[in-house]
């Protein structure tokens, strides 16, 4: 018989609503889009933990995740579409049976990789998205969190205006979240689509000569400030994803020894 010391009242009686285990790295199989993708997300597990209990029994969140694997992979390759989402609730379903508690999040946070084309030379190109997803629930509702950060670049209208058609270019990395209803069928691919679609001009893994170029015209053609990324982004996320929405845009400045933020919330 082994003594259940997390069963025991603490010392000091105060309830925490966030208790658990983080940067837990593992490997999940998604079925997107009618392909299964394999990814190596990082997890934060949480629950809250009432005022007469010394602490939660960590291994019962850790095998909550392993159980949700292999069952929610079984269980998601027959349909059609899958998500992050669906995965971290169903380890929540899971940990229900093993853990008592009021409250439980899952966080998971991975990099989704995307096809896309160079514009010039068309040729294929593998981009890295870093995406996290949130699934809280509490009194029996769900909500969840989606985040995406996008790379783009951003070229500087007023050095335009003032320097005979000259202007400096930089980096710009744009940050969308969305809390939403549970039921809200909102694609991260969407989200990152909205992003990037904001900068002067996406930026690319692989790009010939005849792609850089087609980038710097379509900075120069498309200049903005980060101010006119931030907004672009919040008013065209607003038109499409029902929910609470934040944009976060930072300029890794190239002539500036800081970087410039804008922020905005709707």
């Amino acid at each position: 018989m082994f003594v259940e010391t997390q069963e025991e009242e603490p010392e000091i009686k105060i309830p925490l609503p966030r208790v658990g285990i983080t940067n837990l790295r593992t490997i999940a199989k998604i079925n997107w889009k009618g392909r299964v993708y394999t990814f190596i997300p990082t997890f934060e597990i949480t629950i809250d933990l009432p005022r007469e209990k010394k602490g939660i029994h960590m291994s019962r969140l850790v095998e909550s995740i392993t159980d949700a694997m292999s069952e929610a992979v079984e269980e998601e390759v027959r349909k059609i579409h899958t998500s992050l989402e669906d995965l971290a609730l169903a380890v929540i379903e899971r940990l229900e049976k093993k853990h008592k508690h009021k409250r439980a999040e899952v966080w998971i946070r991975t990099t989704l990789i995307l096809e896309r084309r160079t514009p010039a030379s068309n040729k294929i190109s593998y981009e890295p998205y870093d995406v996290e997803v949130g699934v809280i629930k509490e009194n029996g509702e769900i909500r969840k969190v989606l985040k995406v950060k996008v790379i783009g670049n951003t070229a500087c209208p007023h050095a335009l205006a003032n320097n005979q058609g000259k202007t400096h270019i930089q980096r710009a990395i744009g940050e969308l979240e969305i809390v939403t209803d549970f039921r809200n069928d909102i694609a991260l691919e969407d989200m990152i689509e909205v992003v990037e679609s904001s900068f002067s001009s996406p930026t690319y893994t692989l790009l010939k000569t005849p792609d850089e170029n087609a980038v710097v015209r379509r900075m120069y053609d498309n200049p903005k400030f980060v101010e006119d990324v931030a907004r672009e982004i919040l008013i065209k996320a607003r038109n499409r994803f029902p929910g609470k929405i934040h944009v976060k845009v930072i300029s890794n400045e190239s002539i500036h020894k800081h970087d410039v933020i804008a922020e905005a919330w709707a």
